[in-house]
């Protein structure tokens, strides 16, 4: 008897959802690697992630996932669906076109790779040596370009890594923007670098107890709208934020007995992005479309939150006497004024993290660069280290002296993510765009945040953005939020204002 099309989509939701639970497992399991996992049982760790990583493959390309996606791609079939169901069958088609022309032996083989490398980054970075590392990252990116075969591609082969992270993005939409962005910020940045009046970031760098930092990163969050009954607060090597659903959105932070700015704004920007995953809609839970629209997106509500509200001046006029009380000796003679100045000092430096709001795209615009090269085979792995330090003495003045505050700095290439970096940069973009129309929708917006009135403005947030999860693309989303595409003058014209008031130059 022939099923109805209601039953065939009840089957065919069941079949994602189960998708999702290996994917959810996996999670777990990742985040459990990278927290504290101990390193002799990373082998086996990484052969179980494995073999759970290529069932949930094997689904995604399944007979059954075939049939389901043949029929409900046809127009007659596919005008009767709804909104939901339409995204939930076009993106799972995209991923089963990707995913069928990879070879199950083959990607359970790259699985079990990046796994291992992962850790063995982290070995690697400890003991500041790239030629641990080294012969990981080569099969890895051999894997990538392999696959990008494989795939196809249009253009430049990097396009392909890019459209799985920010859809629709191209190399060369992103050399005109990253351009503009570029080509405006490069002379602020001399600007500064000549000003006389300097803020003195020494006493960020005294003592500040770990339990004492903690509380207080918690205590932030919680005015953030982050809900810790839906998630949890660690410590990792690189912090992170992993979605599992929108009851389980994890965030970890890294805490410096010498520097109270670093794990604190780590902690707002994983808050900025546990804030979109804990408000997704409660209808695409279990579904394709339970997370974010793309990295870029998802990168400009970390960046939003850390930047255009944590690094504000209203945000400190309301939570800087709470950071005193708790940090007497090392900040009772700081105004909040000079704490508002020295948080928001720019300063090149070789640490993308640690990058100031001004200089931390010219990180991004490095990366972005090798990676293209890497892929189209321009340069080789075993060239990194003295590419990196050459790019990084050209774009920002400064030399890396060993591979942990170079070449090993960061853990995207050990787990494959090759198209990710220029999400940051993006996702800066993006949020300097939201935050224009966010002022024009709230007027008053200082005066809120400077009362301490953050709820405010993650319901609209969570309105305009964070509700849709994957339903809509990201150029949907900023259009539909902002009223114009992508347009980078916004985030230029925030960087002139605030530090030409800084800096107070002429």
């Amino acid at each position: 008897m022939d099923r109805t099309l209601e039953e065939k989509l009840s089957a065919f939701r069941a079949l994602i959802q189960k998708i999702k639970s290996y994917e959810e497992a996996l999670g777990v399991m990742y985040w459990d690697l990278r927290t504290g996992a101990p390193r002799k049982g990373v082998e086996g760790r990484s052969e179980v992630i494995g073999v759970l990583s290529t069932e949930m493959f094997r689904l995604t390309v399944s007979e059954e996932m075939n049939a389901f996606l043949d029929e409900f791609t046809l127009p007659e079939v596919y005008s009767q669906l709804d909104e939901i169901n339409r995204k939930i069958v076009k993106e799972s088609k995209k991923e089963y076109d990707r995913s069928k022309k990879i070879p199950p032996e083959k990607y359970q083989e790259y699985v079990v790779l990046t796994s291992q490398a992962e850790s063995v980054w982290e070995q690697a970075k400890q003991e500041s040596d790239f030629s641990l590392f080294r012969p990981y990252l080569e099969k890895i990116v051999k894997y990538n370009q392999e696959f990008i075969e494989l795939w196809g591609y249009e253009g430049n082969k990097y396009n392909t890594l890019l459209d799985m992270y920010e859809p629709g993005m191209t190399v060369e939409k992103l050399d005109l923007v990253f351009g503009q962005l570029k080509d405006r910020t490069v002379p602020l940045a001399a600007r500064i670098k000549k000003a006389k009046d300097k803020p003195d970031s020494s006493f960020l760098h005294q003592h500040y107890d770990k339990g004492k930092q903690r509380e207080f990163s918690r205590f932030i969050l919680k005015e953030m709208g982050y809900d810790f009954q839906a998630g949890r607060l660690d410590e990792s090597v690189h912090p992170f934020a992993t979605g599992l659903n929108p009851g389980d959105v994890r965030i970890t932070t890294n805490f410096k007995p010498d520097d109270i700015s670093f794990a604190l704004f780590g902690t707002i920007h994983e808050g900025g992005h546990a804030l979109y995953e804990q408000n997704l809609s409660e209808e695409l839970r279990g579904t394709i479309l339970c997370t974010g629209t793309s990295m870029g997106i998802h990168e400009s509500q970390s960046r939003f939150w850390e930047n255009f509200i944590g690094c504000s001046l209203p945000f400190w006029k309301r939570y800087y006497a709470e950071m005193q009380n708790a940090f007497p000796t090392q900040l009772g003679n700081i105004t909040v004024e000079q704490f508002y100045r020295t948080v928001n000092e720019a300063e090149p430096s070789l640490i993308r993290i640690e990058a100031d709001e001004l200089t931390y795209n010219l990180h991004i615009m490095i990366r972005y660069e090798i990676e293209k090269a890497l892929i189209n085979d321009e340069i080789r792995v075993d060239e990194l280290p003295e590419v990196w330090n050459a790019k990084y003495t050209e774009y920002l003045g400064v030399t890396p002296s060993r591979d942990a505050e170079g070449v090993l700095q960061d853990v995207h290439w050990s787990g494959g993510s090759f198209g990710y970096f220029p999400s940051y940069a993006l996702g800066n973009m993006y949020a300097a765009q939201i935050m224009h129309t966010l002022r024009k929708q709230m007027p008053d917006l200082d005066a809120m945040i400077e009362r301490g009135e953050l709820h405010p403005v993650k319901e609209w947030l969570t309105d305009k953005i964070y509700r849709f999860g994957k339903l809509l693309d990201p150029s949907e989303i900023i259009l539909q939020v902002t009223g114009e595409e992508l347009n980078p003058a916004y985030l230029v014209d925030h960087l002139t204002r605030k530090y030409s008031e800084i800096y107070r130059l002429d």
